[in-house]
């Protein structure tokens, strides 16, 4: 029986994961032709298929996921064996892959320059997501590190807090609620908000708020980034929950307001996580460091 090879394991480790011979071959910077060889193989050494095409979509056979498994598993393991043989490398040289949600970008990018320029020959891949997809990065160890809001118990993940995250009430200059003082939550259940996706740490934190409290907003439009809203915010096109801390332009600008709505903002805060079976590289250690070193000097 031939053996398997890891060069196999990891191709179809990308196909299955992309569900495309396409997306894998340009992941792994290889020819379609050589993806699907490196496929066929497997399925030869298998005795049985591992895709079937149906229309123009690609979908896994019970092999197929039996196969896609130990594929991670071992990925996974020889990842982990790169991390361990560059400890002996030291933390001035090497790859940070990092995970953010989008909400925190504009903090997780700040803190990523000033690393990097303490630490100028360190490859920094930077991965920016919704909640839901940053938490799939941790689960298939694709990351080292993300930096998003508190994230759910038994995923096996090791979360350090490291820094406040307001979520405030924002409105057009111009919007009545605007001019009055202390604006109670009912009278928000009238107005349309624009809302992030499903998935988004900061939509789920807004519907948990509310409906603690007995409230449903009326969401008329759902975009999936920051900068959508804070664009249909100003437009006119309802109101909408964000971060202060990605606001700072547009409030310098005027081209946004912050409501003053009773028991706002909603405190919430941002942790620096990783797999707690993960053993972080001297890069990750030191980006880790940094990022908790960041959140002390900000309080």
């Amino acid at each position: 029986m031939r053996r398997l090879t890891f060069r196999q394991l990891r191709t179809f480790e990308s196909v299955a994961r992309n569900l495309s011979f396409s997306r894998a071959a340009a992941e792994l910077h290889m020819s379609q032709p050589a993806v699907s060889m490196q496929v066929r193989v497997l399925e030869t050494i298998a005795g049985q298929p591992l895709t079937e095409q149906i229309g123009k979509k690609i979908y896994l056979t019970e092999a197929g996921r039996e196969m896609y498994l130990a594929s991670q598993s071992v990925t996974a393991r020889l990842d982990d064996l790169s991390t361990n043989l560059a400890q002996l490398r030291g933390a001035e040289r090497g790859r940070l892959d990092i995970g953010v949600t989008a909400t925190v970008n504009p903090v997780a990018t700040g803190i990523l320059v000033r690393f990097r320029g303490q630490n100028p020959h360190v490859a920094i891949h930077l991965d920016v997501s919704n909640r839901a997809e940053v938490l799939d990065l941790l689960a298939a160890n694709r990351v080292d590190l993300a930096i998003m809001g508190q994230v759910p118990d038994g995923l096996g993940l090791a979360a350090t807090r490291f820094m406040d995250n307001p979520l405030v009430v924002i409105a057009p200059p111009g919007h009545p609620l605007a001019r009055k003082k202390r604006v109670a939550l009912a009278d928000l259940a009238s107005q349309p908000f624009v809302v992030r996706e499903a998935g988004s740490g900061t939509r789920g934190a807004m519907e948990r708020f509310f409906a603690a409290r007995g409230l449903a907003l009326h969401a008329t439009m759902e975009l999936s980034s920051n900068e959508a809203i804070k664009l249909a915010v100003q437009a006119g096109l309802g109101l909408g929950i964000l971060s202060l801390q990605t606001l700072e332009l547009e409030l310098e600008l005027k081209r946004l307001t912050v409501l003053d709505v009773e028991h706002f903002p909603i405190m919430r805060h941002w942790y620096v996580v990783h797999r707690a079976d993960k053993r972080l590289s001297p890069v990750a250690l030191a980006f880790k460091d940094f990022v908790l070193d960041t959140g002390t000097t900000a309080v």
